[in-house]
């Protein structure tokens, strides 16, 4: 299948009422049109709220694909979802965390991207869909999205091709990490694959205490 962008969407901080009081969030993105800007960790137009989980070198561009739509659509009845709802920058076809890589390389319009981590889900997601359960049942989903580092600066648009530059050879999937992360007897082996990939963020901690033995929370 070809690899696509179907839609570039950006948000801006926002305050949301909370019952612990307000709680400033950018989950809330739209579309845009036309051509879009990446310059070193965002897209033009769009700002994180709280770089200590977001944002930076790691996750300066966050995937989600457009395949889980139908599945969330059977999940979520009565709710309309539309592109960006999960507070994706790029909403694609043909990107699946099944086939890609952690460390794979992939341009888009005139920039390079490359895959760093799966998606940690935080509390700012049942925000979003105002349900208390919307984040263990985005964990229990295995849909975690693809978050990206910048390689190259340049501009992108919907509609862009997506286009493999380089794959990490006897590399691991975006979804095998998460199920390592998730399994209770998981592969030692497989996670000694996930330590050696340049994997960001806290999931080689994570994975180094599974495979050293302890249990570290996971719901």
């Amino acid at each position: 299948m070809d690899m696509k962008v179907l839609s570039i969407n950006v948000g801006r901080p926002r305050p949301v009422e909370t019952p612990r009081g307000p709680v400033l969030t950018s989950i809330w993105k739209s579309p845009v049109e036309g051509t879009v800007k990446l310059r070193r960790f965002n897209l033009e137009g769009d700002q994180q709220s709280d770089l200590r989980v977001h944002g930076g070198e790691f996750k300066a561009v966050y995937l989600y694909p457009s395949e889980h739509y139908g599945y969330w659509r059977s999940e979520l009845p009565g709710y309309a979802l539309q592109t960006g709802n999960f507070g994706e920058n790029l909403t694609t076809e043909g990107m699946l965390e099944t086939e890609v890589q952690i460390g794979d390389r992939y341009r888009i319009g005139t920039t390079v991207l490359q895959v760093t981590q799966p998606r940690m889900p935080c509390f700012k997601l049942q925000l979003r869909f105002g349900r208390a359960d919307m984040v263990k049942r985005f964990w229990q989903s295995g849909r975690s999205g693809i978050y990206f580092s910048i390689v190259e600066e340049g501009e992108l648009s919907a509609r862009d091709e997506i286009t493999p530059v380089s794959r990490v050879a006897s590399g691991i999937t975006v979804a095998e990490v998460v199920r390592l992360y998730r399994d209770k007897d998981p592969d030692p082996e497989r996670i000694r694959v996930a330590i050696a990939a340049p994997l960001a963020g806290s999931w080689k901690t994570e994975l180094r205490a599974r495979l050293f033995g302890e249990d570290p929370e996971l719901d």
